[in-house]
């Protein structure tokens, strides 16, 4: 997998596979990643975490294993292909909101009785492949960790982003906020001249 190193990698990347459905749902990538994206600007929430929002699954652009591999038992692992991606570009507020959200939904099917209920039918043969419901101390040991509880409204969020036709600001709108937030080490090679 070829690190991504700027954003217009990322911008790439949309253009190029953000017209596909999203997993399972009645919505494409990059409908998906701007309405999530949104919701947590709605929230109030800081550039970290709407640009986590954003990009939380890019992972799934990033391999060829097709539509819907939780159908064929398959666990695409996306939350590590993006944080792989994005490791250079961005730090622990983003890369660990990213990595965690996949766990957040098997948190909130442990401490939300009525959550496993409401994950669509996708999500609910992923939550399977990933590992299924935490134990109560499982529970307990994930949301103690760094960026736990923004992974978990990052999770929220992302559940409720699959309305087709929602209007959102377009990724321009949210590139802005990524742009405030990449990797200082990197920031000066970024900016454009």
């Amino acid at each position: 997998m070829t690190p991504i190193t700027s954003l217009q990698d990322i911008e790439q990347l949309f253009a190029q596979r953000g017209g596909e459905q999203y997993s399972g749902e009645r919505v494409t990538q990059l409908e998906h990643a701007l309405q999530t994206a949104c919701l947590a600007e709605q929230a109030g929430e800081d550039d970290a975490l709407i640009t986590a929002a954003l990009l939380h699954d890019l992972g799934h652009l990033l391999h060829s294993l097709g539509d819907t591999p939780s159908l064929r038992g398959v666990d695409d692992a996306h939350q590590h292909r993006a944080v792989t991606a994005l490791r250079g570009l961005f730090e622990a507020p983003v890369l660990q909101a990213i990595a965690l959200h996949v766990d957040a939904k098997r948190y909130l099917c442990a401490t939300d009785a009525t959550y496993l209920k409401k994950l669509s039918a996708d999500s609910q043969r992923s939550l399977a492949l990933q590992g299924g419901v935490y134990s109560p101390a499982q529970a307990s040991s994930f949301i103690a960790q760094a960026h736990a509880r923004a992974a978990v409204r990052l999770r929220i969020w992302d559940d409720l982003a699959k309305s087709p036709g929602l209007p959102t600001p377009p990724l321009a709108h949210f590139m802005d906020c990524a742009q405030r937030v990449i990797s200082t080490q990197n920031a000066p090679q970024l900016i454009a001249a």
